[in-house]
């Protein structure tokens, strides 16, 4: 989230495609996530089912033994395969800028014209075919959302948004005359009231599965939507009626605060500002600096486990004034604690009803034949196809009881296993569904699900491999913890 826009940006200055990049930097960020306890949530949550199983629970940087080489080996692979692998794709904001003529329109309101004086609806722009009133400019005053009731005035300029063979319909309403002005209203003017936005719905997001029309989103937002894109390709059509999914990048026009209302909701998975610039540093960056390396030093001593260290950092960003109590609260994302939870269920059920020792057992069964380290690698193979299409927390969780009944069926000890499982569950390279990272991405850089598929796989069979390289070669063939 914090560099997608900055690369994006950086790409297009430089006329490149931004799909070079983007997606090399999120499986960066995956593999990022091995190397620490803190890396990602499904290595705590791992940790947490250790400690339940009367296990002692995973230090800070107990699995850097086997992330950090197997985190090498990636990016070495990502520098070497990327170019070959990944397509040359439009980014959602390319489309949207070449395209900018067939969204928006400026008209200039008549002074003592048919509809200086009378209101929106009453002049006849409330139900226009395929377009819509999306702002008002009141000598530098910005008025966005219209009201169907706001009157309007002669000098007012309007933004109409709508398909480029209607649009010029505008200029055949009385009252109404062309405003001489860029496409692309605020844009690339600075100090403007008012930008465009790049906002990626969120799986968890309430637009996920209704229209625009449904969820009143001129109204709730207090933006409007101007253009949407889906799997790297502009959807066309009457945006209020289609129905939005997971990934769907939306082009938005709103005020300059629409990404500090809406960044933190969980409504977006992204939301970046068409051309905004890197935010500099405060007071605040030293702050969480300081709390995030205390974090690391205190739980890599051992000094305090990692929930009692957590909660005192949390404690210490609001206690500085970095976070409000508020957004501490809004920080918490319930339906993820609750998939955890829920996650937790579920694997002591495969364990208590047999299911994970008889998983295990075939799993030894099928590799024996190569040892400890080809029973290691099935157990890696399951988890790194399962966290393709759930998310990496739930299917660490799930395969915990076959991973650590798979070990004692091969009477192998158990730690070595779950440490690697811990490792597998951050490499959900093949879609665009398996991390949120990935689904970030998806619009913002253009992809096609193919595109996953073409560099992810290789990389998925490269990072399994390096997990059980890096094992043998930290605990031995016998894989004696």
């Amino acid at each position: 989230a914090v560099v997608v826009a900055q690369v994006s940006n950086w790409a297009n200055r430089r006329s490149q495609p931004p799909s070079r990049y983007l997606m090399p930097i999120t499986f960066g960020v995956s593999l990022g996530g091995m190397i620490t306890l803190i890396g990602t949530s499904s290595n705590v949550a791992v940790s947490g089912v250790m400690e339940a199983q009367g296990m002692r629970p995973m230090a800070i940087f107990e699995i850097t033994a086997i992330g950090l080489p197997v985190a090498i080996v990636g990016i070495l692979a990502l520098i070497a395969l990327s170019p070959r692998l990944l397509a040359d794709r439009k980014s959602a904001r390319q489309e949207f800028t070449e395209r900018a003529r067939e969204f928006l329109v400026s008209m200039r309101v008549q002074p003592g014209g048919p509809l200086d004086g009378l209101s929106v609806e009453a002049g006849g722009l409330r139900h226009l075919q395929g377009v819509y009133l999306a702002e008002i400019d009141r000598g530098g005053q910005l008025l966005a959302p219209v009201a169907p009731t706001e009157v309007i005035f002669g000098g007012d300029r309007l933004t109409f948004v709508g398909r480029a063979d209607l649009v010029r319909d505008l200029h055949l309403i009385p009252g109404l005359v062309s405003a001489a002005h860029k496409h692309l209203l605020g844009f690339q003017e600075e100090g403007a009231g008012h930008t465009f936005f790049e906002a990626v719905v969120s799986p968890i997001s309430a637009l996920s599965g209704q229209t625009l029309k449904e969820v009143g989103f001129r109204a709730h937002y207090q933006a409007v939507v101007v253009g949407l894109h889906r799997a790297g390709e502009r959807v066309t059509g009457k945006l209020g009626e289609i129905s939005l999914r997971p990934g769907d990048t939306l082009m938005l026009l709103s005020d300059s605060d629409f990404a500090d209302r809406w960044r933190d909701t969980g409504e977006f998975l992204l939301v970046a500002p068409l051309g905004g610039a890197l935010q500099p540093p405060t007071r605040h960056a030293v702050i969480v600096g300081l709390i995030t390396l205390a974090v690391v030093v205190i739980a890599g001593t051992g000094l305090l486990p990692m929930l009692q260290v957590a909660l005192l950092a949390a404690l210490a960003l609001v206690a500085a004034r970095v976070l409000t109590v508020r957004e501490a609260r809004d920080a918490i994302d319930l339906d993820v604690i609750a998939m955890i939870a829920a996650s937790f269920g579920v694997a002591a059920a495969i364990e208590q009803s047999g299911l994970a020792g008889w998983v295990g057992g075939g799993i030894v069964e099928t590799f024996r034949v190569a040892g400890p380290p080809g029973i290691l690698l099935g157990v890696v193979i399951a988890e790194v196809l399962l966290t393709q299409v759930i998310t990496n927390t739930a299917a660490a969780v799930l395969l915990f009881p076959i991973a650590a009944a798979t070990a004692a069926s091969a009477g192998l000890d158990p730690r070595p296993f779950i440490l690697c499982l811990t490792v597998a569950a951050s490499a959900a390279f093949a879609t665009p569904i398996g991390y949120q990272t990935n689904l970030m991405i998806y619009g913002p850089g253009g992809y096609r699900f193919a595109d996953y598929v073409r560099l992810g796989v290789p990389l998925a069979i490269i990072t399994s491999l390096a997990i059980v390289g890096a094992a043998v070669a930290w605990w031995g063939p016998g894989l004696t913890g």
